[in-house]
């Protein structure tokens, strides 16, 4: 005779977990683990680091279960919390450095769109963990998770016009990495 392990839904393991059941609380960190590493991962500078921000953010979290009133999405309440953790990790472990205004650069070459249509996520991903730290995490914050200049600057500690000539010059760097890339693929410059 096989025995089946039971299935929960969602709902039914935030309930569990408020309700400090331990295996509840273990499938909802199986369940979300690996989403919420590739969320540690973008603001780590290595996978080791990302696993003790992951920690961090589900110590967190499950602390806050409470708070979750089931509006919204689960996943990203959860996603909220892992780039809060993952941030205040980063800000303790590591020394901020605050860019402020950097002039726009208006006369750049343009990125040939055939070159971003054949990028993978992986390839893009390589190319944003090859930014500073500080243009690391406010594009993240900014083009990833969406959060507006003045969050931005309210989470990392910097001001808005810091947070805008980051996330500038971070798109510059972007783009001549993209540029380069798409010499080195089909051998032209420019």
């Amino acid at each position: 005779m096989m025995l089946l392990k039971p299935t929960y839904t969602i709902d039914e393991l935030i309930a569990r977990s408020k309700a400090g059941e331990r295996k509840a609380q273990e499938l909802l960190y199986k369940q979300l683990a690996s989403k919420m590493l590739g969320v540690c991962m973008r603001y780590a500078t290595d996978k080791m680091e990302a696993e003790d921000m992951l920690q961090n953010g589900f110590v967190k979290m499950f602390k806050k279960l409470d708070d979750y009133r089931g509006e919204g999405s689960f996943e990203g309440w959860v996603r909220r919390i892992m780039v809060h953790s993952s941030i205040e990790y980063y800000r303790k472990h590591h020394k901020m450095v605050q860019v402020m205004d950097v002039t726009e650069m208006s006369n750049e070459p343009s990125v040939n769109p055939a070159a971003m249509a054949n990028m993978g996520v992986q390839d893009l991903m390589r190319l944003i963990n090859q930014l500073s730290p500080g243009y690391k995490m406010v594009f993240n914050l900014y083009a990833i998770e969406g959060y507006s200049h003045r969050e931005i600057s309210e989470i990392v500690g910097i001001t808005e016009g810091a947070s805008k000539s980051q996330l500038s010059r971070a798109r510059v760097i972007l783009k001549d990495l993209v540029l380069k890339m798409d010499e080195k693929k089909y051998g032209y410059a420019g």
